[in-house]
C-alpha cells in the first residue's frame, strides 16, 4: 500500500488548497470591483436616472460675392454668384462660443435656470455636482454641454448643434444663435461699408481743401502781378513787338529812299522822329516781355509753379472722387452673407445618452481594466514567492 504521509517534496494539501481559496477570493473581489459595480451603476444611472437630451442640428455657410470659390460645394455656389468666406466663417463660430452669445442667450431664455431644473438628473443639471453657479461655470457648461460647431474645411459649412432636454427648447435656441450670428455678420457689413466709405470721403475733402487753396493761390498771384496767363500774353506782345518791327523797317527804308534823293526834304525830321518813336515803343514792349522780375518772363516761373499745384490738386481731387465711387461700390459688392442650408431642427426623439452603447463601454473598460489588474497582481505575487 502508498503511504499516505506527506513528503519533503510534496506539499501539503491544506496549505495547497488554502492559498488557492486566497487567490479565488482576491480574484472575485477585484472583478466586484471592476466590472460589476461598475457596470451596475451603469445600468441603474443609464436606466433609471439619465435624463434624456434632444439635439437641434442646422448649416450654414458665410459667404461674400467678391472672393472666388473652388471646387465641390463652392463650385455650386459660385454659380450663383457667391462664395465662403473662411476668415469671417471663424469669427461666427467664436461669437457662438463666446460670453456675448450666451449673455444674450441667458437674458432671453435663463439658461441658468433652464438648465439647472431638478427634473434633470444631477449628473447632467448644471451646478448638480457643485454649488458653483457663477458666469464662469456657466460658461463652461454652456460649452461642453450646450453648444457644438463644427466646420468642414473642404466646403465651409458649419454645423450648429444645441443640446437641451425639450425638443423646443434646444431649436428654440439653435434659431436664437442663428439670427444673432445674422445679427453680427450684418454689423460686420456695416462697420466694413462705414470704414472704407468714411476713408474715401476723408480722401476727397482732403484733395478739395488742396485744390481749393491751389485756386486761390494761383488767382491771388494774378491779381496781385496783373497777369492772367504770361505764355499766352508774351505771345500777344511778340506779336506787337513784330508788328513794330516791321513798320520800323519800313520807316527805315523809306527814310534811306528820301535821303538818296534830297537831302533838304522836309519829311527828313518826320520821318526820323517816327523811327525813334518805333524804336522806343520796341524796347518798352521788349522789356515788357523780358528784362526784369516785372517781365512776363520773370513772372512766368511762379505762376508756372502755381498753376502746376492746381492741376496736380484738380487731378487729386479727380483721382479721390473716382475712388469714393468705387469703394462705394465696393462696399456693396463685398458684403457677406450668413445662408442658412439647413434650418434649425425640431428633434423626434432624444438622441442622448446612449444608454446601451454606455453600459456596454462600461463594462468593456471594466473587463479592460479588470484584466490588466489581475495579471499585475498575479505578477507581483510571483516575484514576491
Amino acid at each position: 500500500m502508498l503511504s499516505t504521509e506527506p513528503t519533503d517534496s510534496q506539499p501539503s494539501n491544506p496549505s495547497l488548497l488554502f492559498r488557492i481559496i486566497n487567490r479565488l477570493r482576491g480574484i472575485n473581489r477585484l472583478f466586484l470591483l471592476a466590472v460589476f459595480l461598475p457596470t451596475t451603476v451603469a445600468i441603474i444611472y443609464f436606466g433609471f436616472f439619465a435624463s434624456d437630451i434632444y439635439i437641434s442640428e442646422s448649416r450654414f455657410v458665410i459667404r461674400s460675392p467678391q472672393k472666388q470659390t473652388p471646387t465641390g460645394l463652392g463650385a455650386f455656389l459660385q454659380g450663383a454668384g457667391f462664395s465662403k468666406s473662411q476668415d469671417d466663417t471663424y469669427t461666427v463660430h467664436d461669437f457662438i462660443n463666446s460670453r456675448d452669445a450666451l449673455q444674450q442667450l441667458n437674458q432671453k431664455y435663463g439658461l441658468s435656470s433652464l438648465y439647472a431644473s431638478r427634473g434633470i438628473d444631477r449628473l447632467s443639471r448644471f451646478g448638480g455636482l457643485d454649488s458653483d453657479t457663477s458666469n464662469e461655470a456657466l460658461h463652461r457648461y454652456y460649452q461642453k454641454k450646450i453648444v457644438e460647431v463644427s466646420n468642414d474645411s473642404a466646403s465651409s459649412i458649419t454645423t450648429l448643434r444645441v443640446k437641451s432636454f425639450t425638443a423646443a427648447d434646444a431649436r428654440s435656441l439653435n434659431a436664437s444663435l442663428l439670427e444673432m450670428s445674422e445679427k453680427l455678420v450684418n454689423q460686420l457689413n456695416e462697420r466694413g461699408r462705414q470704414d472704407l466709405i468714411m476713408f474715401a470721403q476723408s480722401e476727397v475733402a482732403t484733395a478739395e481743401a488742396k485744390a481749393r487753396a491751389a485756386a486761390l493761390a494761383l488767382s491771388s498771384y494774378r491779381n496781385k502781378k496783373g497777369v492772367f496767363d504770361p505764355e499766352k500774353q508774351s505771345a500777344l506782345q511778340l506779336q506787337q513787338i513784330s508788328k513794330l518791327q516791321d513798320e520800323l523797317i519800313a520807316a527805315k527804308t523809306q527814310l534811306a529812299q528820301v535821303r538818296s534823293v534830297t537831302h533838304n526834304n522836309p519829311q527828313l525830321p518826320v520821318l526820323q522822329k517816327r523811327i525813334d518813336v518805333l524804336q522806343a515803343e520796341i524796347s518798352v514792349e521788349t522789356a515788357k516781355v523780358a528784362g526784369g522780375d516785372r517781365s512776363l518772363s520773370g513772372q512766368a516761373a511762379e505762376y508756372e509753379r502755381l498753376a502746376l499745384e492746381r492741376s496736380f490738386a484738380d487731378k487729386q481731387l479727380a483721382a479721390a472722387l473716382a475712388s469714393l465711387e468705387q469703394a462705394r461700390n465696393e462696399a456693396q459688392r463685398k458684403q457677406l452673407y450668413l445662408e442658412r442650408i439647413v434650418q434649425p431642427s425640431l428633434p423626434d426623439y432624444p438622441v442622448e445618452p446612449k444608454r446601451l452603447r454606455s453600459i456596454v463601454s462600461t463594462f468593456a473598460v471594466g473587463m479592460i481594466c479588470w484584466g490588466i489588474l489581475t495579471m499585475l497582481i498575479a505578477g507581483v505575487r510571483e516575484h514576491h514567492n
